[in-house]
């Protein structure tokens, strides 16, 4: 594979960091620290609020996430009675002077809820949070099938903003290759429910990547996503993980090889998709997400998320302070996520008020998270706020690691003085950058976790 740049082969996909660390390098806590504590000398002036709901109508072969496939009669209701007690016991550790910039449900599929529950969880987040859903951007994840007009006209009358449609494929060969039955005439009429419903934002998810695509049917999924002139388009590149649908396939199993015709051929296809959105007027914002000329302003503004915490519910949700991340256990496998959730509907209000697991995020750890949530955006880093933090220069803490980014071309020679930005080769390998900009300590707890 020829990355443009002098010395070894680098494999371009090798780990999404949509947060450092990941819930792998989190371990129990001793002393499960009480939420009043952690949070009585955080700034609580610019929040995220995020909920989290564990359920989907069918998993898809590439997913890891923590979910589950359906609900027993009562699971639900016992789920969002847990959710609230939770809710409860946050908002009194937090105290009176918190406030949410920015709100999010995800999961798992949200609108796996039914119109009445999703009123609930709107009210959890309201009532039981304190957040004015209609007064800040909210977040919501759907797939077409539960996309149905009674749960869109529920999000879209209590303020959500952006709805994610996970489609993956408009090419049904492809969504059932990737273990994701549904027909293109399903996805197409769920769309036009949420245009329908009048949510601002509208963004579409693509994978490339899939057995059997090629770069004409890609194309022509991209196509099928443009012609509903989505806000947003995130493109994702296909992986196969441990204990997912996929990765119990022989098949599967290129992934550990390292397949690196494989990895060209996802290259080759990330570039097709980039070029034919930016054809289009849409607008790169990291190597995943594209966003588009006539899309709305985003909103949220005061909210950092280098810098701001987090506030997660539910038991597949993490919370973030400035220096300790923490969430429930995490799994994979079914029967493991199955006996999370139902430990989670039995504890009592009280369990909610201390965190579990988690790991320490102060010193080095601060300002690795602190780069890479920032590199990793088209718009880059600048440094006088790194400085401003930390009282050191990215320059010197991370002299070897942008030393050898530069080398391979993954930094824009352009950038202005005050701006560390990549190119557009450093955004294609970014699943490549992102991990060696993660610590030993991190490294060391990922590679030990027992995966379950």
């Amino acid at each position: 594979m020829n990355t443009g740049t002098r010395g070894p082969t680098v494999r371009p996909y090798q780990s999404y960091v949509y947060a450092y660390p990941h819930k792998t390098a989190y371990r129990p806590l001793a002393d499960r620290p009480a939420l009043r504590e952690l949070w009585a000398a955080e700034p609580k002036d610019a929040l995220s609020l995020y909920l989290h709901i564990p359920f989907c109508e069918v998993r898809c072969g590439f997913c890891n996430l923590f979910t589950r496939i359906g609900a027993p009669e009562g699971l639900v209701t016992a789920y969002l009675d847990a959710l609230e007690r939770q809710a409860g016991a946050v908002r009194e550790a937090l105290g009176e002077d918190a406030r949410f910039a920015t709100a999010a449900f995800g999961g798992g599929t949200p609108t796996f809820l039914e119109a009445a529950e999703l009123e609930r969880l709107c009210d959890i987040a309201e009532k039981g949070m304190g957040a004015d859903l209609a007064a800040v951007p909210l977040s919501v994840e759907a797939s077409p099938a539960t996309a149905t007009a009674d749960r869109l006209a529920v999000l879209a009358g209590r303020g959500t903003t952006r709805l994610s449609l996970g489609v993956q494929s408009f090419v049904d060969a492809e969504a059932r290759s990737a273990v994701r039955p549904q027909r293109r005439a399903d996805v197409e009429a769920a769309l036009a429910r949420i245009r329908e419903a009048g949510i601002p934002v509208l963004n579409i998810d693509l994978i490339y990547g899939i057995d059997g695509q090629t770069e004409d049917s890609w194309r022509r999924s991209l196509d099928a996503a443009l012609a509903w002139r989505p806000e947003e388009l995130y493109l994702y590149p296909l992986y196969v993980r441990p204990l997912t649908g996929l990765g119990r396939k022989e098949a599967g199993d290129r992934e550990a090889e390292g397949d690196a015709e494989w990895d060209q051929r996802r290259l080759r296809l990330y570039r097709s998709g980039r070029d034919h959105l930016l054809a289009h007027g849409y607008e790169q914002v990291s190597m995943r997400m594209f966003r588009a000329g006539h899309a709305p302003a985003a909103g949220g503004g005061d909210h950092a998320c280098q810098t701001d915490g987090m506030v997660g519910l539910g038991c597949g949700a993490r919370s973030y302070t400035s220096a300790l991340h923490y969430s429930f256990d995490y799994a994979v496998e079914m029967r493991e996520i199955r006996g999370i959730i139902d430990d989670y509907v039995t504890r009592p209000a009280a369990d909610f008020a201390r965190a579990e697991h988690g790991r320490e995020m102060t010193g080095d750890e601060a300002r690795r998270r602190h780069l890479l949530q920032s590199v990793l955006q088209a718009e880059g880093m600048d440094p006088a706020e790194y400085r401003a933090r930390f009282g050191t220069d990215p320059a010197e803490d991370f002299a070897a690691e942008l030393a050898r980014f530069a080398a391979r071309g993954w930094l824009d020679p352009d950038a202005a003085p005050e701006r560390l930005r990549l190119s557009a080769e450093g955004l294609a390998y970014s699943d490549a950058l992102g991990p060696e900009l993660f610590s030993p300590a991190v490294r060391t707890a990922m590679a030990a976790y027992d995966l379950k």
